[in-house]
């Protein structure tokens, strides 16, 4: 199963309608089973539209797909390259003021979607406020759940910030029964003991220290939003799995090497399959 997750920044970046043309194409192209999106915006503003038998709307929290969300824009242009997807989007809180922001799966199997409030904020006004969007799906023929994540930075203060949205995380996941896969932007980087990354550890894999193929490392090399004043390359997007999955290939893409940039973050490419039971 091949697996894309890519923080989008979409509406935020210069000529974002080429981006999500390339996008598209590098879908198309590399055939992704499932495909997680981080920052999937929507103008305030825009008007709302009708959705086809593709889009799963358990997730959509009382609002509604607007014309211009970049998941729908996405979806329509895969479409008229011959692929139905099957995806939802959660919105999430208002970014930047004119912004419903939110999370999206896309999946070639349908998805049953939930959503889990996971910070202690939960003002859709608030950027502050976190949801995480879970998807059950198929891939390779068998259940999983798959999640697109966004979370806050680490805080000291553990009343706020990654830790209590970790915790809630797992709670949820706790009415699961079935293999795991953790996609997204974590804000948190890979290598710092006692913080995001290392407790994540302690119940999933990282597939980057895993694979039995890895191309690329960091999926952030400068200061972007959220990241002021960081000059250090970090790698703070991720493929989680549980231990009943694991990763043939890892590869950074988006990153001007073999596909051009088309975000602030690279995105990250994963090969991933079942493991057997003994």
């Amino acid at each position: 199963m091949k697996i894309l997750t890519l923080n989008t920044h979409s509406w935020l970046e210069e000529k974002p309608l080429e981006k999500l043309e390339q996008l598209a194409a590098t879908i198309v192209e590399r055939d992704y089973d499932l495909i997680a999106l981080q920052e999937v915006n929507q103008l305030m503003t825009a008007d709302k539209v009708q959705t086809d038998a593709y889009f799963h709307a358990e997730a959509l929290e009382g609002l509604s797909v607007l014309s211009d969300n970049f998941g729908l824009l996405l979806a329509e242009k895969l479409k008229s390259y011959g692929k139905n997807y099957h995806w939802c989007w959660l919105p999430v809180h208002v970014g930047y003021d004119r912004y419903h922001e939110g999370l999206a799966l896309f999946s070639k199997e349908p998805i049953d979607p939930t959503a889990c409030l996971v910070s202690q904020q939960s003002d859709f006004m608030n950027y502050r406020t976190r949801r995480i969007l879970f998807g059950k799906t198929q891939l390779d023929g068998k259940d999983v759940v798959v999640v697109s994540c966004h979370y806050s930075w680490w805080s000291e203060d553990e009343a706020e910030g990654f830790l209590i949205e970790w915790q809630r995380t797992l709670a949820h996941l706790s009415n699961y029964e079935l293999p795991v896969i953790l996609l997204g932007d974590f804000n948190n980087p890979a290598g710092i003991d006692d913080q995001g990354h290392s407790h994540v550890l302690q119940r999933f894999k990282d597939s980057y220290l895993h694979a039995e193929e890895i191309d690329g490392e960091h999926t952030v090399i400068k200061e972007i939003d959220g990241w002021s004043g960081n000059d250090q390359k970090l790698r703070i997007d991720f493929v989680f799995t549980s231990e009943d999955i694991a990763a043939k290939r890892y590869e950074v893409i988006f990153d001007g090497r073999k596909t051009p940039i088309i975000s602030d973050h690279f995105g990250i490419e994963a090969e991933l399959y079942h493991v057997l039971e003994s």
